[in-house]
């Protein structure tokens, strides 16, 4: 992976500059794992923070992912907005969305292109330990880690606050969460814009391995994307021209998001189950940084610009005063 060295250098000075509380003078905020929503009358102010979560927990606080996140998703937002509609209106601030408020479904919609994974639900885990079938979709048998599928497979998941939960159609119909109209609606787009993700990703040198949506209506009853889409907190992405190579000699693709501090934290404690993580050396930090700025670039296909972290809370608060 080419990661210009000098990006390194401003990591690492600025470990320290990162943002994981926000205080934007509105009343009604809700703190979720990693984005910080200020609830205006019809608008929402999401703060994409550099908190960064796994395992259903923060495990570090990444300089500049706020920002990658932030930008990577009104990246893909403004690309596909004709064909997918979501929630976006601006973006006053590098780390921070204006979005339409969208009555959001409580399922997240994860399409999953390879079997691979690390995590208690991740496809991979469920299927060594026997799985047969997963979401109401039938798993082929024979398969190795990190194998294409046949076609995505959609695996919807609870929004629980704690620990998101696997659920099939079925399921969720049974549940009420969703009607079967508008399930079906969601599942469509959600399989379409997955397929688009990885025809723009494979353009770009990428795989786009598995993702999740969150959807919503709008005050119209219009199903939109909100949150963020294709980011590398929300998607998996492989590098395309090694993948072939490593797949065939059982070694682990390269990855470009947050996997390998997964891993780090799988092999050094229970993540899902201590009490006290251990902290992730600043090599580990610095190094996912780089990797989040690098797929902004290779996304995009523009140059990464450092956002000024001398006063980040003036800086918000003079970019959202207007809004607010």
């Amino acid at each position: 992976m080419n990661i210009d060295k000098k990006y390194y250098q401003v990591i690492r000075e600025n470990l320290n500059n990162t943002i994981q509380d926000t205080n934007i003078h509105v009343k009604n905020k809700q703190v979720g794992k990693v984005r910080d929503a200020y609830f205006l009358d019809d608008k929402v102010l999401m703060v994409s923070t550099d908190r960064q979560s796994a395992f259903d927990r923060v495990l570090a606080r990444i300089p500049y992912k706020g920002t990658v996140l932030n930008l990577v998703s009104a990246w893909w937002f403004e690309k596909t907005k004709d064909q997918f509609p979501n929630h976006l209106i601006s973006t006053p601030d590098p780390n921070i969305s204006l979005v339409e408020k969208c009555d959001v479904f409580q399922v997240e919609f994860v399409v999953r292109g390879y079997i691979t994974g690390s995590t208690e639900t991740s496809l991979w885990t469920v299927y060594k330990n026997g799985a047969k079938e997963y979401c109401g979709n039938p798993i082929p048998s024979g398969l190795k880690k990190n194998q294409k599928l046949g076609e995505p497979m959609l695996t919807p998941t609870t929004k629980d606050k704690v620990h998101d939960r696997p659920v099939s159609k079925d399921e969720i119909l049974e549940l009420g969460l969703m009607t079967e109209e508008d399930f079906d609606k969601a599942a469509k787009m959600s399989l379409d814009l997955f397929n688009y993700g990885q025809r723009i990703a494979a353009k770009n040198g990428l795989i786009l391995v598995d993702t999740k949506y969150e959807l919503g209506k709008d005050a119209h009853g219009n199903i939109k994307f909100v949150d963020e889409i294709h980011t590398p907190d929300s998607s998996r992405y492989w590098i395309e021209e090694t993948y072939t190579g490593r797949f065939e000699q059982n070694e682990e693709p390269q990855n470009i998001d947050k996997e390998f501090l997964r891993l780090w934290f799988a092999k050094n404690c229970d993540p899902y189950n201590d009490k006290i993580l251990p902290e992730a050396p600043d090599e580990l930090i610095i190094e996912l940084s780089a990797r989040y700025i690098l797929l902004y670039e290779l996304i995009t296909g523009k140059k990464f610009q450092f956002p000024d972290l001398t006063d980040i809370d003036e800086r918000i608060f003079n970019n959202t005063k207007e809004l607010i």
